[in-house]
């Protein structure tokens, strides 16, 4: 330890020495570079003395030379009159030659000038590159300035108007500094030119304004002015554009050809991290596809089941085709919701992170084919998504603001008119499904009655108005073809506690579009419109007793109530996407009770239970329904049971963390009503086709696993070949392994066997005898 603390002691002497020294070394370079400022001082302050005695020096000469002429005059002054030309004369000879020897005493200037046959090659780019780069150029300072073309060519007398008009469309945009109406012929040119306060107002300009509907035919197209430079640099000579690769995506629509009628779904299990799409198959379902991390949350079909749509963190990707390749992608970065034109050529995608005050990216519509922004917009919340809401063919869609109903049109993704619907305190609205009209209903206000309005667009013309009075809520329900619309009506009465509900149906095939009431004296707890059919059924009551109650909705104005069923447990209807059939259920606190109706004779079917089911999803077709606990409500029992629409339990599928599944649309019927009615004509004739399938199908198992064992017996034959070549050819070896004796067979070298027999007690019984009395 001693010999380590001298070293230590000594390791800090040599270090201090060091730094000494370092400190020394850096005095001394400091001295001397002081001392070599001192002498270049020095020098400066010698140069100036110098410069200062040589200018003294030229003074002194200066003055001498002065004092010589003015004593030259002087003399030539007291000279004779007669004689002073000629003295004068001698004085400028006399004073002349002395003049140059003053100018001998200054130095020649230098001439910087280029001799008569100099030839200047150099470029100025060469010389002055770096300066030239800032150069200004013509459109420098007019970053700000717009053209406007398609502008109405107006006369003198509507100039004043046009320009209000131009004003109010374009200072939106920003602060106007100075506009500019070319004129010819007493009209103006059809453009003008706009200057803003700042180059972004400009820009924010070209965004918002370009392609904006003036009239039927005037639509603007706003550029900026700086834009005529690139597009006067274009190349006159037209080069072939590459070809690009086609991709091949295969048959976006191959799942409708099965020739089983099958249909197929996506399931997402182990908490997300994997998803597969299958086949329904009454056996068992047959993977078609499965993929780990192919979302990140959910997945989710497009309307007409061509898409497949998983979510990421940086945008979209939709995947579609028989081995479901990605087709097309969308960055929007945080995304969380979506929502497709039912004809699934628009995409709504909602993210909560990219929303800016200048450019708005909460909300951004896309153009599915392409993949092109279409347009943005702001969004302060998503409780009720959607928030743009689609028209039935997909050319409009429509958003709801305070005081505001804004209805936009596509492709050019503009207010329809220019203009959006003032109307104060509305609080919701719908499309009808089946024609461009939206139903609306707005509060009382003060002596005003609330009233619910059917207005037809692009017309804006109301179809109906229906005032309502002492009104607390009101929903609105389609039915899906747009046969009829019920306004549920929540409103209170005097004398009476609590809320009374009634059923405002409005029949919209019908002249003046007539209402029928139907009123309920219990609370409402679900309503659901039969889909391809007049009845609706409507569950009502409290728990426990709680009743379901079907009504029909006749052609003579009527609306009949068919059958009441008392003492069910549900919260939830869902009915058959083909009608006739439905499924009550008690959903997450009511533990999963089932009821199965059918309604074409009001009788229950079956009664089942799925405990803490907390989905319910029907097949396209109808024939099946499926149940499910999901991972994301309940975090045990996950799993999702298969039934027939009469009740019968046919699978029951455990996933592990099973989360969702979603059934693949189909798209509507290429079939027209006459050809449906005589397919149902012919019921019979297709009933015995589908019901020996079915007797196949219930003697054999299905074909993907007939297939699978007859591979799994192809390759015990291939196996079984081989191996019994390899115990051929390995013959030779056992014989002389064993002296010769062939012991392939059972029956060989029988003359060398030795028989040898055996006796053993087995068991012994023994057995009384006696007098049997």
């Amino acid at each position: 330890m001693v010999v380590v603390a001298e070293a230590v002691v000594v390791a800090e002497m040599v270090a201090e020495a060091e730094k000494e020294e370092e400190k020394e070394e850096k005095e001394d370079e400091e001295d001397e570079e002081k001392d070599e400022e001192d002498e270049e001082k020095d020098e400066e302050d010698e140069e100036k003395d110098e410069e200062d005695e040589e200018k003294d020096e030229k003074k002194e000469e200066v003055e001498e030379a002065e004092t010589v002429v003015e004593e030259a005059e002087a003399e030539t002054a007291e000279a004779e009159p007669v004689e002073e030309e000629a003295e004068a004369e001698t004085v400028e000879e006399e004073a002349v030659p002395e003049v140059p020897e003053e100018a001998e005493l200054e130095e020649p200037e230098e001439s910087f000038s280029d001799p008569e046959d100099f030839v200047d090659d150099i470029s100025d780019e060469e010389l002055v590159g770096d300066l030239l780069k800032d150069q200004p150029e013509e459109a420098d300072g007019i970053d700000s300035v717009i053209v406007v073309d398609n502008v109405p060519q107006v006369g003198p007398d509507r100039l004043e108007k046009l320009r209000n008009v131009i004003q109010k469309i374009f200072s939106k945009f920003g602060k106007i500094a100075n506009e500019f109406y070319p004129e010819a012929d007493g009209k103006t040119k059809g453009y003008i030119f706009l200057e803003y306060s700042s180059p972004t107002c400009a820009v924010d300009a070209v965004k918002n304004a370009d392609g904006y509907k003036l009239d039927k035919q005037h639509t603007f197209r706003v550029n900026l002015f700086t834009d005529f430079d690139k597009y006067m640099n274009i190349s006159d000579d037209w080069e072939i554009p590459e070809k690009q690769p086609f991709k091949d995506f295969g048959n976006l629509r191959h799942w409708i050809e099965d020739p089983d009628c099958r249909d197929q779904c996506s399931i997402i299990y182990e908490s997300g991290d994997r998803t597969a799409i299958m086949w329904n198959d009454i056996k068992e379902p047959v993977v078609i596809e499965e993929r780990a991390r192919w979302t990140e949350t959910y997945v989710r079909w497009s309307p007409k089941g061509t898409y497949l749509t998983t979510f990421h963190q940086r945008g979209i990707a939709l995947w579609g085709g028989e081995k479901f390749k990605q087709i097309q992608r969308f960055s929007h970065q945080g995304v969380q919701l979506i929502d497709f034109s039912p004809c699934e050529r628009y995409m709504v995608s909602f993210s909560p992170l990219m929303d800016t005050k200048d450019d708005p990216q909460a909300i951004i519509i896309w153009d599915v084919l392409t993949g092109q922004k279409k347009r943005g917009f702001h969004c302060e919340s998503s409780a009720h998504w959607p928030i743009f809401k689609w028209s039935h063919d997909g050319k409009f869609f429509a958003r709801m603001t305070q005081d505001t109903l804004s209805i936009y049109e596509a492709p050019s993704m503009g207010l329809l008119d220019k203009k959006s619907l003032k109307t104060c305190g509305i609080k919701e609205f719908s499309w009808s499904p089946g024609d461009n009209v939206i139903a609306f209903w707005v509060p009382e206000d003060k002596d005003i009655p609330a009233r619910v309005t059917l207005m037809q667009f692009p017309t804006r013309q109301e179809m109906r108005v229906r005032n309502l009075f002492n009104v607390v809520d009101c929903k609105l329900h389609w039915q899906k073809n747009g046969d009829y619309l019920c306004v549920k009506v929540d409103r209170t009465l005097k004398g009476i506690q609590g809320l009374v509900t009634n059923f405002e149906i409005f029949r919209m095939r019908e002249k003046q579009v007539p209402v029928d009431v139907v009123e309920m004296k219990e609370g409402i707890i679900a309503f659901a419109w039969e889909p391809n059919g007049s009845r609706f059924a409507v569950l009502h009551g409290e728990v426990p007793r709680i009743s379901v109650s079907f009504y029909h909705v006749k052609n003579n104005g009527k609306i009949d109530l068919i059958k009441v069923f008392d003492k069910q447990q549900g919260n939830s209807i869902f009915w058959s996407p083909q009608g006739q059939f439905l499924v009550v259920a008690g959903l997450r606190s009511m533990n999963g009770a089932l009821a199965f109706f059918d309604t074409s004779d009001c009788t229950l079917m079956n009664v089942a239970e799925h405990y803490m089911a907390s989905d319910i999803e029907w097949d396209p077709t109808g024939r099946y329904v499926v149940t499910s606990v999901s991972w994301w409500s309940h975090k045990v029992d996950n799993a999702y049971w298969m039934w027939t629409f009469q009740g019968r339990l046919l699978q029951k599928n455990t996933k592990d963390r099973f989360c969702q599944l979603l059934w693949r649309p189909r798209p509507a019927t290429l079939l027209s009503q006459d050809q449906l009615k005589q397919i149902k004509k012919d019921y019979k004739k297709y009933s015995k086709i589908f019901e020996q399938k079915d007797r196949l199908s219930q003697s054999k198992a299905s074909k993907e696993l007939v297939d699978k064992r007859r591979r799994m017996m192809e390759e015990f034959h291939k196996y079984r070949e081989l191996t019994t070549q390899t115990y051929a050819e390995q013959k030779p070896q056992r014989l002389e392994l064993r002296g010769g004796v062939d012991t392939d067979e059972l029956d060989s070298n029988v003359d060398d066997w030795e028989e040898e027999t055996f006796e053993f007690f087995v068991t012994e019984e023994i057995i009384p005898v006696g007098d049997q009395e």
